[in-house]
C-alpha cells in the first residue's frame, strides 16, 4: 500500500482525554487531520467545547465531551456514548494529566495518583473491555522524558520558575511507560495495540531565560513544537505501524541520549 494512505486515519474515531491542553490540543488536530473523527474530553466541558468549536472552523471533524476519568460511571457513560455514536472506538489517547496543587506530601501523591495512576488504569481497562468485542484496538499512552530521566534543574536557573519538588510527575510518568508494555504484551491477542510517546518540553511561550537553558541543553537546540507531536501520534494511530507495540516513543530533540 501507498505510504501516504497507510497513515490515513479515515474512518477512525479517535478520544483525546485532557483533548483541550497544550499536548492534547496538538493530538487531536494531528489525528483530525489526517482524516479521523476526534472526541476531546475533560473534567472543563466549555474548555472542550471552545477548543473543538475553534478546530471545527479549520474544516476537522471534532467533537466535545465530560470526562471524569477518575469516576467509573463517567468513563462508562461516555464509552457507551461514543458506541451510540459512532459503534466503535479505534483509538484511546491517555493524554491527561493531574497536577496536585496541595503542599503535603502525603496528600499531594493521594490526589495525583487519582489521575495518573488509577483513572489511568480505570479509563484504559473500560475501553479495553469495548476493543476486545471489536477484536482491534489502538492506545496510545502519553508520558514523557521524565519518565526516563531524572530533572535537570538547570532549567529553571534564573528563570523564576519553580521545579518540581514533589517527583509524582516522574513517578507516574515511568510507571506509564511499564504500564504500556504491559497492555501491549497482555492485550496483543486480541489485536489491540498500545504504543507510548515520551515527549520533550513543547514550547508555549516560556520565559526567555528558560529558553535559552533549555535549548543550550537539548541537542537539535529548540522545544518540540505542534507538528512534532502530531506527526508521531499520528503515525501511532496509523497502519503505517501495525508492527508496532509495546514501543515508547521518544520525542525529545536528544534530550535523553546525551
Amino acid at each position: 500500500m501507498n505510504v501516504m494512505k497507510l497513515l490515513r486515519l479515515d474512518g477512525r474515531i479517535a478520544l483525546v482525554t485532557g483533548g483541550a491542553g497544550k499536548y492534547g490540543s496538538c493530538i487531536a488536530q494531528g489525528l483530525a487531520e489526517a482524516g479521523a473523527t476526534v472526541i476531546i474530553a475533560s473534567r472543563d466541558i466549555k474548555k472542550c467545547k471552545d477548543k473543538a468549536e475553534r478546530l471545527r472552523k479549520q474544516g476537522l471533524d471534532i467533537n466535545a465531551e465530560e470526562l471524569d476519568i477518575t469516576k467509573e460511571k463517567s468513563i462508562k457513560v461516555l464509552r457507551d456514548k461514543i458506541i451510540l455514536d459512532y459503534k466503535k472506538i479505534d483509538v484511546l489517547v491517555n493524554n491527561a494529566v493531574g497536577r496536585s496543587s496541595v503542599p503535603s506530601f502525603a496528600e499531594h501523591w493521594e490526589e495525583s495518583m487519582k489521575v495518573n495512576a488509577v483513572g489511568l488504569r480505570l479509563i484504559t481497562q473500560i475501553f479495553i473491555e469495548q476493543m476486545i468485542k471489536q477484536n482491534c484496538g489502538n492506545i496510545i499512552n502519553i508520558a514523557s522524558m521524565y519518565g526516563m530521566v531524572g530533572q535537570d534543574p538547570r532549567m529553571y536557573e534564573g528563570t523564576g520558575l519553580e521545579s518540581d519538588s514533589m517527583g509524582d510527575y516522574f513517578f507516574h510518568k515511568a510507571g506509564m511507560i511499564n504500564f504500556t508494555r504491559y497492555l501491549a504484551t497482555r492485550y496483543a491477542k486480541n489485536n489491540i495495540r498500545v504504543n507510548c510517546i515520551s515527549p520533550g518540553g513543547l514550547f508555549a511561550d516560556q520565559p526567555k531565560k528558560f529558553l535559552e537553558n533549555y535549548n543550550r541543553r537539548v541537542p537539535l537546540g529548540r522545544m518540540a513544537d505542534n507538528d512534532d507531536i502530531k506527526g508521531a501520534v499520528v503515525y501511532l494511530a496509523s497502519d503505517a505501524s501495525n508492527y508496532v507495540t509495546g514501543h515508547n516513543l521518544v520525542v525529545d530533540g536528544g534530550w535523553t541520549a546525551w
